[in-house]
């Protein structure tokens, strides 16, 4: 089985359309950073660290410092699949981000995004 092509693409080239997103509807590039950063473990210069390094998703999500336990409450559908359904691991956790940053879009509560 061959991986699927985001595991190869940096988070950096992806970074920016999150913030633009975010940004299109008010929201912040603060809000983004805050919301990978939770999901990751990752503190404000390790993941400006990893984005200057243009790591790739796959490796992204792999040293991660400390995915938080509480992605496992995200559900919600994310390009016509569940996120609670994705099997394989890496996409599960891209899909959580892409969730969390439509959350942000579409103008939740910080607290409900981060699952508070």
């Amino acid at each position: 089985m061959t991986k699927h092509r985001i595991y190869s693409i940096s988070v950096a080239s992806v970074y920016p359309h999150y913030v633009a997103k975010a940004e299109k509807k008010g929201r912040t590039k603060t809000e983004v950073d805050e919301i990978i950063c939770w999901l990751t473990g990752h503190s404000q210069q390790s993941l400006d660290d990893q984005l200057a390094e243009k790591t790739n998703f796959e490796d992204f999500f792999a040293q991660a410092p400390q995915m938080n336990p509480s992605r496992s409450l995200i559900t919600g559908v994310i390009c016509g699949v569940r996120v609670e359904d994705i099997q394989e691991t890496t996409m599960r956790e891209i899909r959580y981000l892409d969730k969390l940053i439509d959350e942000l879009a579409k103008g939740k509560a910080m607290e409900k995004i981060l699952r508070k």
